[in-house]
């Protein structure tokens, strides 16, 4: 494993986008233990598109329009979803004072959703791991596991460090009515801005 993929990965997760919007969204409402949650949800999103990156499967969604247009709408749909939930008082911004299992699950479906139905990262994934992966690699497929395993690990480390400093900032955050007001209205514009942006993407 090179370093260069190593510094090119981290930059990539570090960067800031849906997951990282998310995370944060649920260490500030929830606590630093839901930001966990919520960067293992956002971890498990991308294992359909490693798979399908691993099965060719990107492929179909780089050479089908209808495709590619259809999972590209879908997620815009569910990013502006979200971004209305923001604003809610009982949505992805809803306080609560002790974690159960009922909001974990939601965290967790959210979180997956959210990544899941991102086009994009089925043809980053097939386009950005085989770059590392010499011509000369006996077992490309084990190479290409090994990598996916090592992008994984880091997006949950990036994305819970993200999280939990979040959910250390909490306490300053929730006990404001106005800065919980100001908090709901800018993860609402932020998720919009994602979802212009999924909607203005291209194959």
């Amino acid at each position: 494993m090179s370093i260069e993929f190593l510094i090119t990965s981290l930059i990539i997760v570090a960067s800031p986008g849906t997951g990282v919007v998310y995370t944060l969204a649920a260490g500030l409402s929830r606590g630093p233990r839901a930001s966990i949650v919520a960067a293992f949800a956002c971890t498990l999103g991308i294992v359909p598109h490693l798979t399908a990156a691993i099965l060719g499967l990107a492929a179909l969604l780089h050479a089908s329009a209808l495709a590619f247009e259809m999972v590209k709408y879908a997620g815009v749909a569910y990013l502006l979803y979200m971004a209305w939930r923001s604003l809610q008082e009982h949505g992805v911004l809803s306080v609560e004072r002790r974690e159960d299992r009922r909001s974990s699950m939601r965290i967790i479906v959210d979180g997956v959703v959210v990544n899941l139905l991102n086009p994009k990262l089925s043809i980053f994934f097939v386009s950005f791991l085989p770059q590392f992966i010499g011509p000369q690699e006996a077992h490309p497929l084990l190479a290409m596991l090994e990598l996916s395993g090592v992008f994984m690990a880091l997006t949950f480390v990036i994305f819970a460090v993200y999280g939990v400093f979040a959910g250390v900032m909490r306490d300053h955050v929730v006990s404001s009515p106005a800065v919980m007001t100001w908090m709901r209205r800018s993860f609402a514009a932020a998720f919009g801005l994602l979802a212009v942006k999924l909607a203005t993407t291209e194959r």
